[in-house]
């Protein structure tokens, strides 16, 4: 008997920052690499053959938690993909529910009959991720094998090993990042012996951002409505400087991000929950293009929206936009005494590069690296 452990891949940017992710590659994030290190824990003991994964960033580092302990190489095959979403790959989960919230809701609620130009359905999933497993199977007869997938994936998997289907009252689950399902193969057969199984990453899950709704955004003009743009800064200010507003200077700040809309008009961002507009974000693409970083100016949530999850939503704007440009970091300055941005930063991976002199107190430049990921196409078959 053949036994296989069928894993989810780790947290990655797309679920952290409620983005579509299918073939677009990001990477993983800090609580990813803390899940990484628990899955690792969890399969120390096991005796395991041999490890395979998609070829995506996500499942790969997944993998290769497992691959590194037992001195193992990790075998990519693409058939192991996630689902192909076409035109949706990377856009934020607020906007597709905005914009085609008939298609979002076949796709969350009746997958099988879920189909767009340009994606693959369920269907094709199925077909190609099938066989790959089948193969891996026959091939390690009387063995332990790790395979990382995803979790649209896996879900066609056991759909189709268990006789089921996509609709309502049959539909499984999506299982938690690093959940294991463990599948037994003998006589051409498989049984399943458990499924997404998450119990080594009980604690460190993160709820902040799984309850909150998914944020929407447009592009913002502020020449458009000056107003708006000088309320949020000024309300940040106050809340940084104790409602001191001396040094706050109009003109300034507006004359600034008006040149950011000019030099590109994706630069600014107005952040919605449903029609409720909750905030914005800044960017200065011109600075920093010299040495290939982005720069994040002014990143706002209203306050009854802050603390609570969606300020990584607003950042994950900046990420799309710096990853397009081909930067490789992400750089802002937070307030040496503002615990809680500093907080919030370090929990998105940024780290200080340096101390600098502000008008109020010392400024902390922190830097968080991109990577060079991107939407892959490549022709589905293995490696």
């Amino acid at each position: 008997m053949t036994q296989l452990y069928l894993i989810r891949h780790t947290q990655a940017e797309g679920n952290r920052y409620r983005m579509m992710q299918g073939h677009w590659d990001g990477d993983v994030t800090p609580m990813g690499l803390r899940e990484i290190d628990a899955l690792a824990a969890r399969f120390q003991p096991l005796p395991i053959h041999a490890v395979y994964s998609s070829d995506l960033t996500r499942a790969v580092l997944t993998a290769e938690g497992i691959a590194h302990s037992k001195n193992l190489p990790v075998l990519k095959d693409t058939r192991l993909r996630e689902l192909d979403l076409g035109p949706w790959e990377s856009q934020f989960f607020g906007n597709i529910v905005q914009q085609y919230p008939a298609e979002a809701e076949v796709f969350l609620h009746d997958p099988g009959n879920w189909k767009i130009v340009g994606a693959e359905t369920a269907y094709d999933v199925m077909e190609r991720s099938y066989p790959a497993l089948l193969e891996i199977a026959e091939r390690h007869e009387g063995q332990s094998v790790a395979v990382v997938s995803h979790g649209v994936t896996i879900r066609c998997l056991l759909t189709k090993i268990l006789g089921l289907s996509f609709s309502s009252d049959e539909l499984l689950p999506i299982f938690k990042n690093t959940a294991v399902t463990k599948l037994n193969y003998e006589n051409g057969t498989f049984s399943v012996e458990y499924m997404g199984d998450a119990s080594h990453i009980e604690g460190l899950e993160e709820s902040d951002w799984i309850s909150v709704g998914a944020l929407r955004d447009e592009p913002f003009n502020p020449s458009d409505d000056p107003d708006f743009y000088l309320s949020c800064y000024e309300d940040a200010w106050r809340t940084i400087h104790n409602g001191n507003t001396s040094r706050f200077r109009l003109e300034r700040y507006l004359e600034a991000a008006v040149r950011h809309h000019a030099a590109n008009p994706q630069a600014i961002h107005k952040l919605y929950d449903g029609d409720v507009c909750v905030g914005l974000i800044d960017c200065d693409t011109e600075k920093g293009a010299h040495a290939n970083y982005g720069w994040v100016s002014f990143l706002y949530l209203i306050p009854e929206y802050r603390g609570k999850g969606y300020g990584i939503q607003a950042l994950g704007r900046a990420l799309v936009l710096y990853r397009n440009l081909g930067r490789t970091a992400l750089r802002l300055y937070a307030a040496a005494s503002n615990t809680s941005a500093l907080r919030f930063y370090n929990k998105c991976g940024f780290s200080v590069l340096s101390q600098e002199p502000g008008a109020d107190g010392p400024l902390l430049l922190l830097e968080k690296k991109l990577g060079n990921r991107r939407l892959i196409k490549t022709e589905q078959k293995g490696e």
